[in-house]
């Protein structure tokens, strides 16, 4: 098992929170400063932000590897669209290796929407 930050759609209530069936939430959590989250239309991105004070707000789970495994392809790591890699939270996850997934092409001209994704404005439909 591994420890994983989400921060959009795979947040409960998101329209790719069904990849997290059968893991186990352990609660709400924030990154230490330096990230922010970039609206790539209809889902977010994580980016290093060094002047950012915020951090970014999400969801901790405990991941199996047949989920990582899912998550990897929906996220386009083969592709080159993300990375997953360790991030530092604030407590109480402060002393934990938690893992993420990081955008890694240029969020040039993409909006800049801050520390928190709201899943209820973003599902399907809406």
């Amino acid at each position: 098992m591994s420890l994983l930050f989400v921060y959009g759609t795979l947040k409960r209530g998101g329209s790719n929170h069904h990849y997290l069936t059968g893991q186990k939430f352990l609660g709400a959590a924030r990154t230490t400063p330096g990230f922010r989250l970039f609206d790539l239309g209809g889902f977010p991105g994580l980016v290093p932000v060094p002047e950012d004070k915020a951090g970014v707000i999400g969801e901790v789970y405990d991941a199996d590897a047949t989920a990582l495994a899912a998550l990897d392809v929906l996220e386009g790591l083969a592709e080159g669209m993300y990375r997953r890699v360790t991030v530092t939270l604030q407590p109480p996850f402060a002393d934990r290796v938690i893992e993420t997934y990081v955008y890694a092409r240029t969020v040039a001209n993409r909006p800049d929407i801050g520390a928190l994704w709201h899943v209820e404005r973003h599902r399907r439909g809406n």
